[in-house]
């Protein structure tokens, strides 16, 4: 079983290194000796996230559950680590928070200084040590001796690293098989590299597809038939505060839909509101169809995953714009240019 320190010094480790596949290898090091009970908790963990979020645990429960002293060798496994946390977050009921500052002061008790410093970090999501989803889903596939671009096609589809790492560290390319693009089961979006400046980005690629960005609310658009279904970027249903979005999907011309897009609030002059009111229109519940009279919501599409029993994936960019430009209109696609001149795409 292995110990919690272990981790903690991989991701210190990882936070002290500077390139990126020094950090890739830090992490494959510590996957590869985890057993398949532990793989998915040392992914979410170094990724600073944990199995069960941050549910019932916030500032106040983690300062007072924090205890004087600390243990002075490490003993808690990550299995045990898990077990306190999800005890945690299923304590309910009358007298449960002072139950789960218990529980969370048992857990830190049994902590190191390095552990519970981590501990900390990583119940109140500020883990910064620089193991992305991208870096994550390098060293899985290296831990796992997979091609990069396997896992990171899984990873898309099952909604997160998380959620394949035990599938292709115990099955190969075998367990990867299984994950597959379907309707109403959110996709994590898909991973970009960075570049210095537009000149560097058309260094790399022959031409280059140029979209705005709008500060708006990122959306993933399935439909089946008449039913329609929306996910924010974190794969949280929010069907019911877009009405507007259920409306664009169902008179789009195809039975079967995956659409990647971006809601935003425009005014009737087609200038945004501010980014904060666009995120309180989206976040509402109650009192939609006031909210939609005062503040409609607008959104345009940027990519197509899936159309009428097609997975557009695996094809190229071209491809699956093609595609979407044949299914809607000028106004429902984000505005682009296509273009191999960086004067042209600066001045765009």
């Amino acid at each position: 079983m292995t110990l919690l320190t272990d981790l903690v010094e991989t991701s210190q480790r990882v936070g002290r290194v500077r390139g990126r596949n020094a950090k890739v290898e830090a992490i494959a090091e510590l996957l590869a000796r985890l057993s398949p009970e532990e793989i998915g908790l040392g992914v979410a963990y170094l990724a600073g996230e944990t199995l069960q979020g941050r549910k019932g645990i916030g500032y106040a429960t983690i300062r007072d559950a924090h205890p004087a002293a600390a243990a002075t060798a490490p003993t808690l496994t990550l299995q045990q680590v898990d077990a306190a946390l999800e005890a945690v977050a299923t304590t309910s009921g009358r007298g449960s928070v002072g139950e789960r500052k218990r529980l969370l002061a048992s857990l830190m008790a049994a902590a190191t200084a390095d552990e519970q410093a981590f501990l900390v970090r990583l119940l109140l999501g500020e883990l910064r040590q620089g193991a992305l989803e991208g870096l994550m889903i390098e060293a899985v596939a290296v831990a796992a001796a997979l091609p990069v671009a396997d896992v990171r096609r899984a990873a898309m589809l099952a909604g997160g690293i998380a959620a394949v790492a035990t599938a292709a560290m115990t099955g190969g390319a075998h367990g990867l098989r299984r994950f597959a693009i379907t309707l109403f089961q959110p996709l994590a979006p898909m991973l970009a590299q960075p570049a210095d400046d537009i000149e560097d980005a058309l260094s790399r690629i022959p031409a280059a597809s140029l979209e705005w960005k709008l500060d708006g609310a990122r959306v993933q658009v399935h439909r089946c038939g008449r039913d329609v279904r929306i996910f924010s970027r974190t794969g949280n249903d929010v069907t019911a505060a877009a009405p507007e979005i259920v409306d664009v999907a169902l008179a789009l011309g195809a039975n079967e839909l995956i659409l990647d897009g971006e809601a935003i609030a425009l005014r009737a002059d087609d200038t945004p509101y501010p980014f904060q009111d666009t995120m309180r229109r989206f976040g509402r519940v109650l009192d939609i169809d006031a909210m939609r009279s005062a503040m409609p919501l607008s959104v345009f599409f940027f990519d197509c995953l899936r159309i009428d029993g097609e997975d557009l994936i695996g094809r190229p960019a071209s491809e699956r714009l093609e595609a979407m430009s044949a299914l809607m209109p000028p106004k429902l696609r984000m505005p682009r240019l296509v273009t191999d001149d960086p004067g042209t795409a600066q001045a765009f």
